[in-house]
């Protein structure tokens, strides 16, 4: 059995994550909360692991260290800059100093693709990208990685890992929009626009993360998503397949549509041409890198039977 300390292991992916490896693992949270949980033994605090704190003999000795804490992208901008800097990359310089000085062998670290690109050049994000975040969310998650990067340990193995959007049971990711205009049963204006995204469903997240804490990977960034990209006219027709419901799908001219974001632009109306660009834009990333690593040819579900899980949660639950 592998003692495994979690940060941020109340959240959504920690969760999940315990639910799926208690069998194999012990795990021993480290949160800013520590509700007792199933299948955690424990919750340490961050000044725990203050080097003050040291030497170690209070604290377990742990095989791995996953670091999934930090501050969630704010889609309404509102979040002061420096705070995704206190959090993102100064928890992350702190955990990896305390991994450093541990008994751990491997180090996992949430990063996401938003630090390497906030929009895809060409057809598909890849591991060689050059990094140009867009914003405090990315930029901080990318200073992390560079500190990671310039501390590494021969004697130890370190992943990051730039998953794409997260979604699965309880947690809808950013689908929020799509899921209030299906159940609205609202006309989709854009049906026009084939573009395509990729998921992370939570169950294929789960399944690599064991892969990286029971094989010999070598260490690097590895970008995470589900196999097949979706279009938003797949999700729509997804959704509204386990609702029960007719699709809506409007194919509005494009150059229509178009025009009449940069008119909402001008008249600072809710469709604007910014608004317009994340709705339709592709953001395609490639999981190649992962798979090879792990010596698989697929990922375990599908990403339409990841987001069948999803939304079928909300059904169950009531929240749709």
């Amino acid at each position: 059995m592998m003692n495994i300390l979690v940060t941020g292991i109340h959240g959504f992916v920690g969760s999940n994550l315990v639910e799926a490896l208690k069998e194999n693992c012990i795990f021993y949270g480290l949160d800013i909360v520590s509700p007792a949980k199933e299948g955690v033994v424990t919750t340490f605090s961050w000044l725990d692991i203050e080097p003050t704190s040291f030497p170690f003999q209070t604290l377990p000795q742990f095989d791995a260290i996953i670091h999934l804490a930090g501050k969630a992208h704010d889609t309404k901008n509102q979040s002061a800059a420096q705070s995704y800097f206190d959090i993102n990359t100064g928890l992350t310089q702190k955990i990896f100093d305390f991994f450093l000085e541990s008994s751990a062998k491997k180090f996992i670290f949430f990063s996401s693709v938003k630090a390497a690109a906030d929009s895809v050049a060409g057809n598909m994000l890849t591991e060689d990208v050059i990094p140009i975040p867009v914003g405090p969310y990315g930029e901080s998650k990318i200073r992390a990685e560079e500190y990671i990067r310039q501390h590494l340990s021969k004697e130890k193995q370190v992943y990051i890992l730039r998953p794409c959007m997260i979604h699965g049971p309880g947690n809808k990711g950013n689908l929020n929009l799509l899921y209030n205009v299906v159940k609205k049963g609202i006309p989709w204006p854009l049906g026009d626009f084939e573009n395509r995204r990729s998921f992370t469903s939570i169950d294929n997240l789960c399944y690599v993360l064991e892969g990286l804490l029971t094989r010999d990977v070598a260490s690097g960034i590895y970008h995470m998503g589900d196999d097949e990209a979706m279009s938003t006219n797949e999700l729509i027709e997804t959704m509204c397949e386990v609702m029960g419901k007719k699709p809506h799908i409007w194919k509005m001219n494009r150059r229509m549509m178009e025009g009449c974001a940069e008119l909402g632009t001008l008249l600072h109306l809710p469709l604007n041409t910014e608004r317009l660009r994340k709705l339709t834009e592709n953001y395609v990333v490639s999981n190649a890198k992962i798979k090879k690593a792990l010596d698989i040819e697929k990922m375990p579900f599908t990403a339409k039977e990841g987001l069948v899980k999803t939304i079928r949660s909300f059904l169950d639950s009531g929240k749709i």
